[in-house]
């Protein structure tokens, strides 16, 4: 016996997302099934909205409400050093740390052979539209191949440029996620960070 359309048409929405399989899908749409109307609409509701009010940065590429996300707003950061990070969850993930005052850029990604992403695939070119009173730049990728090899070729960018550039240090382990740290291991890593 086949599953009716609908709940197969969930069943693959849910498979869409990132480590949702078959089993999990079907478990999530039996439970979908079984919360009120209500809920349901609220969900549906609260998915639009998101799609339709959550953009990125025009200026560093976080996450943000309006044009400009709260970090590019705020005047009493430290204009004169940008920590360029991989992801939206990284911002979050230093933020907690409480101790690093200056802006970030979010490139959406790393240089990924494998993947097949390319410098143009990445938010590089409006970094180096935003270096004017910029002293440093400090590369946050995360210490994966793809990650050191982006910081390696922005590295060398940005040595033309004459902006001092640092790497976080080593306080993450090889092969890990920066949005997987405690506050502790990145707070380390930002103090220990080095030139490249």
């Amino acid at each position: 016996m086949n599953y009716p359309k609908s709940f197969l048409d969930l069943v693959e929405c849910f498979k869409r997302l990132p480590g949702i399989g078959g089993k999990s899908a079907e478990r999530l749409a039996y439970y979908v099934l079984s919360m009120d109307k209500e809920y349901v609409q609220e969900f549906a509701h609260t998915l639009m909205n998101f799609q339709d009010n959550i953009h990125y940065c025009k200026k560093c590429g976080h996450i943000c409400e309006g044009d400009y996300c709260e970090i590019c707003q705020d005047e009493t950061r430290d204009q004169s050093v940008i920590c360029v990070v991989e992801s939206p969850k990284d911002v979050f993930a230093m933020e907690k740390v409480r101790e690093y005052h200056g802006l970030y850029h979010v490139l959406h990604g790393t240089i990924s052979m494998i993947d097949g992403t390319t410098v143009d695939d990445l938010n590089i070119s409006s970094l180096f539209e935003r270096l004017d009173g910029v002293k440093e730049v400090i590369l946050a990728t995360n210490p994966t191949r793809e990650g050191e090899t982006t910081a390696l070729f922005l590295a060398k960018l940005l040595a033309k440029r004459n902006i001092e550039t640092s790497r976080i240090a080593n306080g993450l382990p090889i092969g890990s996620n920066i949005d997987y740290a405690d506050e502790l291991t990145l707070l380390k890593s930002l103090e220990g960070r080095k030139k490249i």
